[in-house]
């Protein structure tokens, strides 16, 4: 029987022009808040929820990215056919969708374009910089199973050949495949949001019907040395998509109806049948349960395709929370989560730093022990530290808007 290969990390693209910091919430119960009267050319305002699910899934990444952690089953992956990677994906494409046409309304399409290729330019840059430094760290360990376990042995020993195919996107470590992917997303995001602002229906067509060619034909890119692009950007571009299609224009139509108990009851269900076949792959006894032909039909669940499976699992995800999470939540202010939401705000820098830390808590493991405390200490000492880094991160912000640049 088989089974979908394991996650190796992902990152949302943060397009935000600045933090939330505790803006007035709406009481819409859809995905994201309708304001009536509004034309329709204007997408819906930011919501604290956005961040809060980035900010859970840099949670989850850096759990996930521990390798033989058994505080990932506190992640997403454990319990259903999709994990973190979906929700940066889609929200990423909310996000920027909602930035960028801010940006349109206040400075135009040109101006639009400048700030896509900006973005995308310092994605690449941490990529880059992301390589080294998983490079440096394993080195200086002298351990070979974690170079090997980061995948940059190959750039310790042949550094001209990989950092010249790094340039070109072709060679990456472990875990920083999604950066490359969003790379391109964003050198493309210009054009994508002009044609789903002027036509949001053929472009959601256009992308569903890229995404239905790669499952038919398996068309990706080449990666070097071997295999292909691990997140299939024909495949994943779907996620942003559509999330740039609901913040434009799908909540408007649909955002009350997936709010509708049919809709609700249709996506427990569907995570009921995900949670059970997901723990069939760790419980013998509920595998046995599963029907062969139930498993011919299912299997084997592509990850770097975008299997429709985990599609369906996402967005019934985003259908449950939609409907018992609303953006007048209280929660959102209480301490803990605000610590995700603050991740959340800075997405791009907390996602390198939780491959870095990762890595090292995988050292620490290695070299010094791998215990069940070990592993809560690593993991509960991962997280704080990317919540101070992000919180850092964001004083540091709100000092340097205060005093003039030098340059």
């Amino acid at each position: 029987m088989g089974k979908p290969t394991a996650g190796n990390g992902l990152m949302l693209s943060d397009c935000s022009t600045g933090p939330l910091n505790g803006k007035s919430l709406h009481r819409n119960p859809a995905l994201l808040t309708v304001h009536p009267g509004k034309d329709d050319s204007v997408p819906l305002d930011r919501d604290l929820r956005l961040d809060l699910c980035r900010g859970l899934a840099l949670w989850c990444v850096f759990l996930d990215h521990i390798p033989k952690n058994v505080f990932s089953w506190l992640t997403l992956r454990h319990y259903g056919f999709s994990d973190a990677t979906e929700v940066f994906m889609f929200v990423s494409g909310v996000t920027c969708a909602l930035s960028y046409s801010s940006v349109r309304r206040r400075d135009g399409w040109a101006t639009v374009l400048a700030h896509t290729l900006l973005r995308s330019w310092e994605i690449y840059a941490a990529f880059l910089i992301l390589t080294i430094a998983l490079a440096i760290v394993a080195y200086s360990s002298g351990s070979n199973r974690l170079a090997d376990e980061a995948n940059v042995k190959i750039l310790l020993q042949e550094p001209g050949a990989a950092l010249a195919h790094a340039a070109i996107l072709m060679y990456r470590p472990v875990n920083t495949d999604v950066l490359p992917t969003f790379v391109l997303f964003h050198l493309s995001f210009a054009p994508a949001l002009w044609g789903i602002s002027k036509f949001p229906g053929a472009s959601l067509l256009i992308s569903a019907f890229l995404y239905a060619l790669v499952q038919l034909y398996g068309w990706n890119l080449p990666q070097w040395p071997v295999n292909l692009w691990y997140f299939n950007p024909f495949a994943w571009q779907l996620l942003v998509v559509l999330g740039a299609w609901w913040a434009i224009r799908g909540y408007r139509m649909f955002g009350r109806k997936i709010a509708s108990w049919p809709v609700v009851a249709l996506a427990i269900a569907y995570l009921g049948f995900g949670l059970v076949i997901t723990l069939s792959w760790q419980i013998e006894p509920l595998a046995a349960a599963v029907p062969s032909y139930i498993a011919r039909l299912i299997y084997p669940i592509d990850k770097p395709d975008l299997d429709p499976l985990r599609l369906l699992h996402f967005l019934a995800i985003a259908v449950v929370v939609a409907r018992f999470v609303p953006p007048n939540w209280r929660g959102l202010a209480r301490g803990g989560l605000r610590g995700a939401i603050r991740c959340g705000e800075r997405s791009l820098e907390t996602y390198c730093a939780a491959v870095v830390l990762s890595l090292l808590a995988s050292l620490y493991l290695i070299e010094v022990s791998d215990s069940i405390a070990a592993q809560f200490l690593t993991s509960a000492a991962g997280i704080a530290a990317l919540v101070l880094f992000a919180t850092c991160l964001a004083w540091i912000g709100k000092r340097s808007r205060q005093h003039p640049k030098l340059l």
